[in-house]
C-alpha cells in the first residue's frame, strides 16, 4: 500500500517531455501551411505579366519555357533589356501602348537579337517593324498556318480570333501566317516575328486548340529570351507610373498610423476588462401566441389573402406531420398524400385535394379546410 507521502504527481519536466512532440507537430503543420499559402498565392498583375497568374498574365508560359531549359529574363525596364541583350538572345516585347517615348523606342530598336513584337500599337510597329503595315482584318475560319514557318507549320491549327492582318511594306520579303495574323521577316541580320494578337500567350489562352505549341514554339526558339512587356509607361528610360500611393505620404503619417494603431489597442484592452456577466433583463412587452395568431388570421382577413392563409395552414400541418410520416420535407405531393391515405385508412385523391389542392374561394371553404386539416393531422397522430 502507497503511502500519501510517496503519491506524488507528474514534474514540470515530465509534462514538458510528453507536451514537447505536440508542440512540434503544431509548429510543423502551421510552417507547412504558410509555406503552402505563400507558395500557392495568386500573383495579380496586368496582361501579358511574367509573373501575373490571372487571366490575362503570363506565368505559365514562363513556367513551361524555364522548366524545358529556356533562360526567360523579365525586364521591367529599359534598362534591364539593353543590360541582358546579345546578339542570340530572343527580346519579347508585349504591352507596346506603354511605350509611346521617341528615345526609348530607338535604344530597342537598336539592341542585338531577334525580335518576337506581341500586337504592336503604330508607333511601336512604325519603328520596331517599318517594314510591315496593316492589311486589314484577319478572316473566320483562319486558324491554319498555310505558310512555311517552323513555328507555325509545328503548332498547327490556333485560335486567335478576330484581329489585325499584316502585309508587307516595301521591298523586304515578309512570310505570312495565319492570314496575316502572324509575319516574319529579316531586317540587318535580324529575325523579326510579330503577331497581332498576344491572347494565345496568355494563361487562359493557352488551353485553345494549338496557342500552347505556338506559343512554346515562337517564345522558346532560343535559349535566352528577354521578356519585356512593361506595365506602366516610362520616359527616356525611367519609370512615370510607378508610384504608390504610399510612395506619395510623407513619413510621419506612417508613424501616427502606428499610434493610432497602439492607441485603440490600448484603449480596447482597457474596456474589455470592464466587461462584466450578462445581465437577464425583462422584456417591456409579452405578447402571448394566441395574440399573434389571431393579429394575423386579422391580417389575411382584412386584404381578403384567402389563398395565402390556405398555404400557411397547409404548410404548417405538412411540417408537423412529416416526422411522423418518416418522409422529408423534399417528399413529393403524391407520395405524402399516399402515406397519408394509408396511415388513416382515407381516399389518396380526397388527401391530395386538402393537402395540395387550390385555394379556397370563400370564407366557409377556408373554415373547412381549417377543420380538414386538423381532421387529418390529428389522424395521422393518433395512427
Amino acid at each position: 500500500m502507497t503511502s500519501p507521502d510517496t503519491a506524488v504527481g507528474p514534474t514540470v519536466v515530465q509534462r514538458w517531455r510528453s507536451a514537447r512532440w505536440v508542440l512540434l507537430a503544431l509548429v510543423v503543420i502551421v510552417g507547412v501551411a504558410t509555406l503552402s499559402t505563400v507558395l500557392t498565392a495568386p500573383r495579380p498583375g496586368g496582361p501579358m505579366d511574367p509573373e501575373s497568374t490571372s487571366p490575362e498574365g503570363a506565368r505559365a508560359l514562363v513556367t513551361i519555357l524555364r522548366e524545358r531549359g529556356v533562360d526567360v529574363i523579365a525586364a521591367d525596364d529599359i534598362a534591364a533589356v539593353e543590360r541582358a541583350a546579345r546578339p542570340d538572345t530572343l527580346i519579347l516585347v508585349a504591352q507596346t501602348f506603354h511605350l509611346f517615348d521617341d528615345d526609348l523606342l530607338r535604344r530597342l530598336a537598336a539592341l542585338p537579337g531577334d525580335r518576337l513584337l506581341v500586337e504592336p500599337v503604330s508607333r511601336t510597329r512604325e519603328v520596331l517593324a517599318p517594314q510591315i503595315r496593316l492589311g486589314g482584318a484577319t478572316k473566320l475560319g483562319e486558324n491554319k498556318p498555310d505558310c512555311d514557318i517552323r513555328e507555325a507549320t509545328r503548332a498547327g491549327e490556333v485560335q486567335f480570333g478576330l484581329g489585325d492582318a499584316y502585309e508587307a511594306h516595301g521591298d523586304v520579303p515578309v512570310t505570312r501566317c495565319y492570314g496575316g495574323a502572324l509575319v516574319r521577316f529579316t531586317d540587318n541580320g535580324r529575325e523579326v516575328t510579330v503577331v497581332s494578337t498576344g491572347g494565345f500567350m496568355t494563361n487562359s489562352g493557352l488551353l485553345k486548340d494549338g496557342n500552347a505549341a505556338l506559343a512554346m514554339n515562337l517564345a522558346g526558339s532560343h535559349q535566352r529570351v528577354i521578356w519585356y512587356a512593361p506595365q506602366h509607361s516610362e520616359e527616356n528610360g525611367e519609370s512615370s507610373g510607378g508610384a504608390t500611393p504610399f510612395d506619395l505620404m510623407p513619413d510621419q503619417v506612417i508613424w501616427i498610423f502606428l499610434q493610432l494603431c497602439v492607441g485603440v489597442a490600448l484603449l480596447a484592452l482597457w474596456k474589455g476588462r470592464r466587461i462584466g456577466p450578462l445581465v437577464a433583463e425583462q422584456l417591456p412587452v409579452v405578447v402571448r401566441a394566441s395574440e399573434t395568431v389571431e393579429g394575423r388570421g386579422r391580417l389575411y382577413r382584412s386584404r381578403r389573402v384567402r389563398d395565402r392563409a390556405a398555404e400557411a395552414l397547409r404548410t404548417a400541418t405538412l411540417q408537423r406531420m412529416m416526422p411522423r410520416l418518416g418522409l422529408g420535407h423534399d417528399a413529393e405531393p403524391p407520395a405524402v398524400a399516399q402515406a397519408v391515405a394509408e396511415r388513416c385508412g382515407l381516399d389518396p385523391q380526397t388527401v391530395a385535394h386538402t393537402l395540395f389542392g387550390p385555394p379556397p374561394a370563400n370564407d366557409p371553404d377556408l373554415v373547412n379546410l381549417a377543420h380538414e386539416l386538423d381532421d387529418i393531422e390529428r389522424q395521422v397522430a393518433q395512427s
